[in-house]
């Protein structure tokens, strides 16, 4: 379930939760330092703010999200006033277009249709996009966890942890895998955890060594050994070198070729 940040009032969180609970899981946050440590800290990939939240019309503290975080998509969910007037044209100058306006249109439906838009922008949502044809044959179970495994790659590190998840031994877990022409779970997985690595640095907010801790690595130095095998670029490169449809693409054809090979094997 994919997380995003509630920098909102109460009776806002509410509202998103009571709508849209069954799809997202929410990090509620009262603070703007709050929220920063949240982005930094765990795996948030869709944010909802209220300009009002610190009891008065300011966007310095969003501008400073969006400058900081830019590849994480963001709506702005907040009560029509006249103070908000003014601060909603400087942010819409900074690139954030989308507002849900409370007690207005903030209907469960209309919610939810916003949410879903912009999580469908998220970097797993488009990495799944590219792989639902490759992951329905599998059981359910199983893709369910490997979906998951995209959105949250720094809960299921190995192959073994995958397996369980999905209620299945290690073997059939890969034998799964080889039939429907996947590389291995253990491929499948590194290259997850390094797409995610790969859209945080693209934000200035995150150092290398931030992003290694977030996701699980116990060492800087396999996560630069993972970026190299799977995109051909230390961590540091990965922030100036790639987009994220080339880091995608560049995943994608490893994948093919893996997968051509496993085939051919069994």
């Amino acid at each position: 379930m994919m997380l995003v940040l509630a920098a909102v009032p109460e009776i806002q969180y509410l509202r998103l939760r009571r709508a849209t609970a069954r799809r997202f899981a929410f990090a509620h946050v009262r603070s703007w330092d709050e929220a920063l440590l949240t982005i930094r800290t765990r795996p948030v990939e869709l944010a909802v703010a209220d300009p009002l939240l610190p009891g008065e019309a300011r966007g310095q503290e969003i501008g400073r999200l969006r400058m900081l975080f830019p590849s994480l998509p963001l709506i702005l969910y907040t009560t029509l006033t006249p103070q908000i007037a003014s601060v909603l044209l400087a942010l819409g100058h900074q690139g954030i277009r989308h507002v849900v306006f409370a007690r207005f249109d903030d209907h469960p439906s209309r919610l939810t249709e916003v949410l879903m838009r912009e999580a469908a922008r998220a970097a797993s949502q488009q990495f799944l996009a590219q792989l639902t044809g490759a992951l329905t044959p599998l059981p359910a179970d199983l893709r369910w966890m490997l979906e998951e495994a995209l959105r949250t790659p720094e809960e299921v590190h190995t192959v073994q942890q995958l397996a369980a998840r999905a209620g299945i031994d290690r073997r059939t877990c890969e034998r799964w895998f080889t039939r429907v022409g996947l590389p291995s779970p253990r491929h499948f997985l590194a290259a997850a955890r390094v797409l995610y690595a790969h859209r945080l640095l693209q934000d200035p907010g995150f150092t290398v060594e931030d992003v290694a801790q977030r996701l699980g690595y116990a060492r800087v130095k396999t996560l630069q050994q993972h970026a190299r095998s799977y995109l051909r670029l230390t961590a540091g490169e990965m922030r100036l070198s790639l987009s994220l449809d080339e880091a995608l693409e560049t995943v994608l054809a490893r994948f093919r070729r893996a997968g051509a090979s496993a085939l051919k094997a069994s």
